[in-house]
């Protein structure tokens, strides 16, 4: 899915405006949702750092992907470090995101230089043979069906 978040700095109202579209339809974006949240709340996050700005963002209606976010984050604080700009554009197709997420494989442990010998994994002497073992005896379950609730059975079904 395509999207498309708009960043709009919103001097009037000392507010900064947030719109998600999507490509709900081939070539289309569809207005999803928009926030708007107040300058002393944006900068007092933005103090905080990108984690306190990305949380600060983040609410029921928009909650981007942490990659979109950290890209969003970074927007927002440029468009109000900005003088004249008014708003920004961010364009992210999912696809993208997933290509990257397969390619980033981390290897957390290191293979044996010197692996175990076949014969060894594949031997099967076992310590005692299985057939010696006794039988199962039956075991009696602790579990009891309710003739009464059993009967109520609906049959029309």
């Amino acid at each position: 899915m395509k999207q498309k978040y708009l960043i709009i700095n919103d001097k009037n109202n000392k507010q900064v405006k947030i719109q998600e579209y999507a490509e709900l339809s081939k070539e289309m974006l569809s207005l999803l949702c928009e926030e708007a949240y107040d300058y002393k709340t944006i900068k007092s996050a933005i103090s905080c750092g990108t984690d306190a700005l990305i949380s600060a963002l983040r609410t029921n209606n928009l909650y981007p992907p942490g990659i979109y976010a950290v890209k969003i984050a970074s927007a927002v604080v440029e468009l109000l470090k900005s003088k004249d700009q008014e708003s920004a554009e961010l364009f992210f197709d999912d696809i993208n995101l997933l290509s990257k997420s397969r390619g980033s494989v981390v290897v957390t442990e290191q293979v044996e230089d010197d692996p175990a010998d076949l014969d060894e994994m594949l031997d099967d002497n076992f310590d005692e043979p299985f057939e010696d073992k006794d039988d199962l005896q039956k075991i009696d379950s602790p579990l009891k069906v309710d003739g009464e609730d059993f009967d109520d059975v609906d049959e029309d079904n």
